[in-house]
């Protein structure tokens, strides 16, 4: 679904991302690794189109999407989440989740005017579908609730659900478990292998847990310095030597190893 060839992000003298191919295949959970500053996040706010690269190229389907910006990938099927949630805090569960659709006629002043038949039938379906959302992820406790009062895991499961109020593709993940406790992270979990298994979701997700990884993902790909360092199963890049390098340098690799 994803095909990513000799991509390139330079910040001045900074090569955040150096060289960087691979591919994540159609209904798979791709687990994203690597120790900070090894050009997770910058590769993916290039595929999502925030950045546009230095060199190289990002297929989505096999068309070129390269440089799109964000509402034309969104269009396409291509989402993601943040690290820091963000959701719009003085608006319910259920609105921010019934924001997310494109081209609602209730955004348009005349139809709401010329049309309030077509506005309150769409409304209705966007509301149905938010509580159907709602109820998959078993928040339906919180759905009145103010999005700025939620947990940080409470806050990751709105994000997720905001990717299922549309027709997406692929979900890109940014360490979805991050602060989240442990009972709310295996719910977030089970949301994922859900929609993956029963939806036909493909997600790639950068994470630190690498039980949670080892629980989701198959493949994992590991990044280092900007390029891709290994590429496998979750076993697989915990018993490479070069991943474990990596993560707790040469000194240590020997301790790590036994």
């Amino acid at each position: 679904m994803i095909r990513v060839e000799d991509l390139h992000m330079h910040f001045g003298g900074i090569r955040a991302v150096d060289g960087v191919s691979l591919e994540i295949a159609s209904g798979t959970i791709t687990g994203l690794i690597g120790p900070n500053g090894a050009g997770k996040t910058t590769l993916f706010n290039i595929i999502a189109g925030l950045y546009k690269p230095t060199a190289g190229y990002v297929f989505l389907d096999g068309d070129d999407v390269t440089g799109l910006p964000p509402h034309a990938l969104f269009a396409r099927g291509l989402l993601r989440t943040f690290q820091i949630a963000h959701e719009f805090s003085t608006l319910t569960v259920r609105e921010n989740l019934m924001m997310v659709p494109d081209g609602q006629p209730g955004e348009r002043l005349l139809d709401t005017w010329l049309r309030p038949a077509t506005v309150r039938a769409q409304e209705a379906a966007v509301r149905a579908k938010a509580d159907e959302v709602i109820d998959f992820l078993q928040i339906a406790h919180v759905a009145d609730e103010y999005a700025g009062n939620l947990s940080g895991g409470q806050k990751k499961l709105l994000e997720l659900g905001r990717t299922m109020m549309v027709d997406a593709k692929i979900v890109f993940l940014d360490e979805v478990g991050a602060g989240v406790n442990r009972t709310l992270l295996n719910t977030i979990g089970d949301a994922i292998l859900r929609l993956n298994q029963e939806r036909g979701y493909t997600f790639c997700m950068i994470e630190h847990d690498m039980d949670f990884i080892s629980r989701l993902c198959d493949p994992v790909i590991v990044m280092a310095e900007g390029g891709v360092l290994a590429q496998g199963s979750a076993d697989a890049v915990k018993a490479n030597e070069d991943v474990i390098e990596a993560y707790l340098g040469t000194g240590l690799k020997n301790a790590a190893v036994a």
